[in-house]
This record gives C-alpha cells, structure tokens and sequence, in this order.
C-alpha cells in the first residue's frame, strides 16, 4: 500500500511522473493525448488515459481530475494513490467494474497554476451548445470591472465597492454572480469561451473511445475549492433529473457518508451553472445509464478563494507585474486550492476511496 503523502506532488510534472509510473507499475497501458503547449517549466503537457478493466466492461467508473488545472494537485493523489491500492483494484474486478482514470483533464491550468484553460475558459462552462445563443450573467456584468481592477492588491475603495454590492445583494448571489459562468468577458473570472476549448474537445474524444459499450458509466471528478476545509460534498454531477438524483443519493449517501447535494435544488454550497462537462456524456455516450457526482473538497473561505481567483486572473492581464508579486500570488492560488498539509491528504484519501468503493457497488447492483 502507497504511502499517502508519496501520492500527492509539488508540480505537473512531478504529478504526471507518478501516475505514469502508478500504471507502469499495475501493469496498465497509457494513453496520452498531447496538449499543443507546452507546460510551465517547458514540460510536455497531456491529458493522459489509463483503463484498468475490460475494454468491453458492460460497468465503467471514470475518475479523473484537474478539470479545473490547479485543482489537479489533490485529485492526481488520488488517482495515484488508486492505482497503487490492491484491495481497492480487486474490488473493481470483483465486481466486473472497469475503471478509467482520466488524468490531467486542464493540464495547462495544472502545470501554470491557473483554473483556466490556455484559452482561459473555465472547462466547467464550457460545454454549451455554441451554434445557440449563449447565456447572459447580468450579475457578472455588473461586477467585472471591480472584481479585476487596474492595480493590484486592490484599494480601500474597490474592497467597499464589492462589500456594498454583497450587503446589498447578498453573500449568495454575490457567489453565484462571480462563479455563475460568463461568456461575455474573455479575460474575466468563470469565462465558458465561445467556442469548445481543446480539453472539451479531448474528453469528448476519450468517451467516444471508452464508453460508447457500457451499459452503465458512473463518474467521479474531482475539485477543491469549495466548502469546509478537507471536507469532500459530492455535488451530483448529472442534468436535471430527479431519477439519477435520487440514483446517486443511493449509491454515495448511504451509511452516514456526506449526502448527495444538488445545484438544481439548492442544497449544495456552488451556485446553479451551465455549460458543465459531465453534459458530453449525454451526447457521446447516449446508450448508457449514467451516474456521477463531483468530489468538492473544501480549502479555504469563499472569500479568500475568489480573492485568490482575482488575483490570479490579474495577473494574467498583468505580465508585467513584479517578480515577487507574482509568487506570491501563484502561492495564494495554490492555497486556495491545495492545502499541503498531512492531515488534509488523508482525509482527502478516505473519503475518496469510500466513494470509489460506492461506485462499484452502485454499478453492480
């Protein structure tokens, strides 16, 4: 059994390392699809594919991380530290489960720190249908100029101007303004883009390859950012529909796990979204009953995590900024999303494997 901590790294490439080496070790072949860019240190950079399972498994289970690039320092632990558990491994065959690990879904965003993509597009709003017209965040519109403004750290007057607009209009719709998704501002927060980013398009490439056979297909992607420190909501990461709901509220929230928390009724912490990924399956895997959630592991406070957010995105308007500035809010950014502390990784560890467990069992039922 892998160490806990040894799962977990210090950068993408250090990440990307391990869980090739994980697979090399499980004796599992690797599929990497290249990014066009490369990475920060001038790493190559991909969304790398491991299927440990029959390739015609009527069960599938995709676990894959980095959908948000920085948050890809805890779910790559995860998907390492998978690969390396025997018992967890004999339970997916025990019960006819194939498991496919998509690593490094955003890997620019992984290696450079960032949320975003290279296009600087949230993946999760980016999957609309782009030949329609494309929603409108009013609330977005009216904050984007105070929420990056032209100095940073901020003045005493731009933190009154966003405190003003939060007394008035509330701590949630504040949240939902920000993280909502936009596709109006391309160098603002929470961008869906305005056309499908390399990432959406590569993943939808992999389901086609590796799920257009199962009968059944369970998802569980993960995230930080969100929620109590090192706590894991498993936020139902399906469309609208009271069926699959219920589904995933049978398979992950029984036994006095976390309950199954939903955007469309309000009982998770994230705001109601659109343009989500786990939308490509519906249409690349259209045969299948499917059943997901997205692992939110809590960091920080809202606020210091948007305020990490600003800054990031500042900086990316800002290259001129000074080298010490720019540490320093690259380490605010890991903050906000990867606590690196012992106790933090178990937690993150147990909980995730208790999910995994869950999924097979759900599948096979």
């Amino acid at each position: 059994m892998m160490n806990t901590i040894d799962a977990f790294s210090s950068s993408y490439a250090q990440a990307r390392a391990k869980f090739l080496a994980a697979a090399a070790d499980a004796g599992l072949p690797v599929t990497s699809h290249l990014h066009p860019l490369a990475g920060r240190d001038g790493e190559v950079l991909a969304m790398d594919v491991v299927l440990d399972g029959a390739p015609d498994a009527q069960r599938l289970l995709i676990v894959s991380s980095a959908c948000h690039g920085v948050e890809g320092y805890c779910g790559s632990g995860v998907q390492v530290y998978a690969l390396h558990d025997a018992a967890w491994r004999a339970q997916a065959r025990a019960q006819g489960v194939a498991v496919l690990y998509v690593h490094a879904l955003n890997p620019y965003g992984f290696s450079h720190v960032r949320r975003t993509t290279n296009e600087n597009a949230d993946l999760n709003r980016n999957f609309q249908d782009f030949s329609k017209p494309l929603p409108v965040n009013v609330g977005y519109r009216a904050i984007h100029s105070l929420l990056l403004p032209e100095q940073w750290p901020p003045s005493a007057e731009n933190d009154a101007a966003i405190a003003a607009y939060v007394e008035k209009n509330g701590a949630r719709a504040f949240q939902s303004a920000v993280s909502g998704g936009q596709h109006e501002f391309p160098d603002g927060l929470f961008f869906g883009g305005t056309a499908p980013t390399w990432s959406n398009q590569t993943i939808r490439q992999v389901l086609r390859e590796h799920g257009r056979t199962a009968g059944k297909i369970a998802w569980i992607d993960l995230h930080t950012g969100l929620g109590p420190s090192g706590l894991g909501e498993r936020i139902c990461a399906c469309q609208d529909d009271p069926v699959a709901l219920a589904r995933a509220r049978q398979w992950w929230g029984g036994n006095g796990a976390t309950p199954v928390t939903s955007i469309y009724d309000g009982s998770s912490t994230s705001a109601l979204l659109t343009g989500l990924m786990w939308m490509a399956f519906y249409e690349e895997c259209p045969q299948a009953e499917y059943t997901g959630i997205a692992m939110e592991y809590g960091t920080l406070p809202f606020p210091e995590v948007t305020q990490a957010l600003r800054a990031e995105h500042w900086l990316n308007k800002h290259p001129e900024a000074t080298p010490a500035l720019a540490k320093q809010i690259k380490q605010q950014m890991m903050d906000a999303f990867y606590t690196d502390t012992d106790v933090w990784k178990e937690r993150i560890i147990a909980q995730a494997r208790e999910a995994l467990f869950q999924a097979t069992e759900g599948l096979s039922a």
